[in-house]
């Protein structure tokens, strides 16, 4: 299990906790971007598609996993409504 932290830079900061596989558990299925999003839509209140996640100038699909983009334990995402 990792924790994202999700900023939306007007007051609300969430800590998600997701699955991200380890080097040994290659064979399990680790979460999608869009699996993240409904983990921080159900603390926020709003709903997973209007939630849209950046690093920098990199908006994440999707259907994309959590390793595809190297998210890990501890990582900061900001968070934007759309």
């Amino acid at each position: 299990m990792i924790e994202v932290v999700c900023n939306d830079r007007l007051g609300k900061k969430v800590r998600v906790k997701c699955k991200y596989p380890l080097a040994a558990e290659r064979q399990c299925t680790d979460d999608t971007i869009g699996d993240l999003k409904k983990l921080i839509a159900a603390q926020t209140g709003t709903r997973w598609n209007k939630i849209v996640l950046k690093k920098w100038y990199t908006i994440f699909k999707d259907h994309v996993s959590l390793g595809d983009y190297e998210i890990h334990d501890g990582m900061n995402l900001e968070l934007y409504y759309q």
